[in-house]
């Protein structure tokens, strides 16, 4: 066989022969004709020509043309071909390892003449071997890591490895070595597996907290001509507890007001503390406490806020000082031996005068007054003064919203109260009034105070019936008999309680009252034989007294009927019994009768009275006495939207010709209307002079609208007709006047010209 460098050798198998080739013999079987099991090529290839791979060969191939080479499997015919005649075996393409490392194909001798297999299908495979063409690779560009601060040396802070796609079995392709390139020299890194770790004792976060660390890998074992990559580590240092706090400023000054309210805050410290988080908490305290202030923490801001534990007062002390520890909440017990993790403060506090308002004496205010207590007389007294250093004056006044009645009044220099009525403590046992105090000199400092006046009683009313009694006693009833039990009450309210006595006119036939000595009395019997037909109601006076100071009576009058009973004392009826008059009438008859003679009076008299209002003699005499004729006429017009009934211009112009009215119900045929000329300047004077005096008059008035008004005046003009008919231009007396005219104006005017002409001077002489 040949035995081509590329083609490894296989052992030969031994086979028996068959039967036909001899019974008993045993011959050694001729050699296997496959010479080759596995193939190996370089990736990357980079010439031009095909890359040849290896060559099948049979020795079965006389190298005379019959056999002939057939190739099948992964890749054959694309990636890899077969010369059908020698065996030669080609890769058409470039091969990378890390995509597909080794592919499997079959071979097989076939006879070209028969094209019967000559050798069984074998399978084979043809190897990428690996070339170092893949740098290591991280995961990550960036990776973030943390350690705590101060940590020793040697202490991991992270892990960080590479991937090399080639091949790990095959040289030192894949073999990779870490370094570090960057964050010497505070971290090292493990050249095998990549582990970073300190490398420099006592980082401190505070002075700097963020590192960044650049680490390389590269493989063929870090040699000369390795593919390298690289990533960065962001390292932090964590916090640890190792500052104390501490303040910057070891005195504090804080003003407070001394209005400032109890619990309100009135200033802030702070301590200063590098650490971060949990590890820079902080509490204050204040040292040996104290009873006006006291700190609290801002969790928020980590400062102490200052509040007060009690009212400040300017006037009673103005400094106070106090020293404030500060200290860590959390403390780490690696960094508490040699350092104090806390520190101290001085703070002073200076209370600042404000201007308070008025403070009474009591608050509130309890007072008693008798009910009896007359008008003007003194209640009590209520004092507030000004607490403030300069002690203002302070004047007082009641809040009438709390005394409607104005039952009270106050002296405005000395707080007495007084009253200005008469109280009454039945009406009203308790006034609740407020008193206002306020400083002279700024009147918005007020106080009020509730004073709650209690008006004592006094004995200033008598008892009387407790209720109204329907009381009645029957015809058969016997001496003795109870008919009522009464009681009494009193609006009064005596300190050891009620007590009154009940009595009547000892010289009553008919009745008698037992005491029962419990604000209680029965009224019984003195007699039996009470009969209706004498007697049908009694009227019996009880008298009625307290034992108060000074003693109060009253008499009410019990009204006892007489009644009609059955045999076991049940009341049938009391309507009393009609007893007739000795002339045959009632009292009822006689009332009716005097009513009716009443009423037939009062219609006789209406009756004269409109009868002589009809005799009265008329106002007119004859139809021709017009003197003091009065005419009304009950058509109401239309207003001044009724423009058909008259021309307005004609009663303002009397003196318009008849030629220029027009009429309303016809088209007019004048094309240009008449107009009357407005009097001119030289007539119209008196008009203006007019209307400027009513002008006067009118922006002169106090009592004028606020509003502008309107005001028309209509000009009569001159040269009037009628002339003027004022009495104005008259003659100074009657005499000068000549009413013989008004004998020429008809029998209208007959009337008025018998009494004027009979005047004339010339008819009396």
């Amino acid at each position: 066989p040949i035995n081509y460098a590329c083609i490894p050798k296989l052992p030969i198998k031994t086979l028996g022969l068959s039967d036909g080739e001899g019974a008993g013999r045993i011959l050694h079987r001729s050699k296997r004709g496959w010479m080759w099991n596995q193939f190996f090529l370089m990736e990357e290839y980079t010439g031009t020509d095909h890359q040849y791979v290896g060559k099948l060969h049979s020795n079965m191939d006389k190298d005379d043309g019959n056999v002939k080479y057939v190739l099948t499997g992964e890749g054959a015919g694309n990636l890899f071909i077969i010369d059908e005649k020698s065996g030669d075996i080609h890769a058409t393409k470039r091969l990378d390892r890390e995509e597909k490392a080794m592919y499997t194909l079959h071979a097989k001798v076939i006879d070209r003449r028969t094209n019967r297999e000559m050798e069984a299908d074998t399978e084979f495979n043809i190897k990428i071997h690996d070339i170092n063409d893949n740098e290591p690779k991280f995961a990550k560009e960036i990776f973030f890591a943390s350690v705590p601060e101060m940590s020793e040396v040697g202490t991991s802070v992270a892990t960080v490895t590479a991937n090399d796609a080639d091949d790990q079995t095959y040289g030192n392709s894949a073999r990779l070595v870490y370094s570090i390139l960057q964050g010497q020299p505070y971290f090292s890194v493990d050249s095998e597996n990549g582990t970073i770790k300190t490398a420099l004792p006592g980082m401190d976060r505070e002075v700097k907290e963020n590192y960044q660390v650049v680490i390389q890998a590269k493989d063929m074992a870090g040699q000369m001509g390795g593919l390298s990559g690289t990533t960065t580590v962001s390292i932090t240092l964590s916090d640890v507890n190792d500052s104390p706090p501490r303040f910057a400023n070891h005195s504090f000054r804080v003003t407070a007001v001394e209005s400032t309210e109890v619990g309100g805050a009135i200033g802030r410290i702070k301590a200063d503390d590098p650490d971060i988080g949990r590890n820079a908490e902080m509490d204050y305290s204040i040292v040996g406490g104290h009873d006006m202030f006291n700190i609290i923490t801002d969790q928020t801001t980590q400062e102490g806020v200052l509040v007060v534990r009690k009212g400040l007062d300017y006037e009673e002390k103005r400094d106070y000082e106090f020293r404030v520890e500060v200290r860590n909440t959390y403390l780490d017990a690696r960094f508490v031996h040699g350092l104090q993790f806390k520190d101290f403060a001085t703070v002073r506090v200076t209370v600042e005068d404000v201007d308070e308002p008025p403070v009474f004496t009591r608050n509130p205010y309890v007072i008693e007054v008798h009910e009896d207590t007359a008008a003007g007389s003194f209640v009590g007294v209520v004092s507030a003064r000004d607490p403030d250093a300069e002690s203002k004056p302070v004047k007082y006044s009641i809040d009438r919203h709390t005394d409607l009645e104005r039952l009270f009044n106050i002296d405005s220099v000395n707080g007495s109260i007084t009253t200005l009525k008469a109280l009454d403590r039945e009406m009203s046992r308790w006034h609740n009034i407020s008193v206002v105090a306020t400083e002279i000199n700024n009147p918005r400092q007020t106080t009020r105070v509730p004073v709650f006046i209690k008006v004592l009683d006094v004995n200033d009313n008598a008892p009387e019936f407790a209720m109204s009694y329907d009381t009645f006693v029957c015809e058969n009833v016997k001496a003795g008999q109870l008919i009522q039990t009464i009681s009494a009450v009193d609006t009064d309210e005596p300190l050891v309680g009620h007590k009154f006595v009940f009595s009547i006119a000892p010289a009553n036939p008919n009745f008698t009252i037992v005491d029962r000595e419990d604000n209680t009395a029965n009224i019984l019997t003195r007699r039996g034989g009470f009969r209706r037909r004498e007697m049908s109601m009694y009227f019996l006076p009880v008298v009625i007294s307290d034992n108060d100071y000074p003693i109060q009576s009253s008499t009410s009058t019990l009204i006892v009927r007489v009644c009609a009973c059955d045999s076991r004392g049940n009341m049938q009826t009391c309507n009393p019994e009609v007893l007739p008059f000795s002339d045959g009438l009632t009292t009822g008859a006689l009332v009716a009768i005097l009513l009716c003679v009443v009423i037939l009076l009062m219609i006789v008299v209406l009756f004269a009275a409109l009868r002589r209002q009809r005799k009265k003699e008329p106002l007119i005499i004859s139809k021709e006495d017009v003197r003091d004729n009065v005419v009304s006429y009950n058509d109401e017009g239309g207003g001044e939207e009724d423009t058909q009934a008259f021309d307005i211009g004609t009663l303002r112009h009397p003196e318009a010709m008849d030629a220029n009215k027009m009429r309303r119900d016809i088209i007019p045929e004048m094309l240009f209307p008449y107009r009357r000329s407005s009097p001119t300047k030289d007539h119209n004077g008196d008009v203006r002079d007019f209307i400027n005096g009513r002008l006067q008059d009118n922006d002169s008035d106090p009592t004028a609208p606020p509003y502008d008004s309107l005001a028309t005046y209509a000009y009569e003009g001159s040269g009037s007709l009628a002339e003027s008919l004022s009495s104005l231009e008259s003659g100074a007396t009657e005499g000068d006047q000549d009413y013989d005219y008004l004998t020429g104006w008809g029998p209208p005017f007959k009337k008025l010209a018998e009494m004027y002409v009979a005047k004339s001077p010339d008819r009396e002489t």
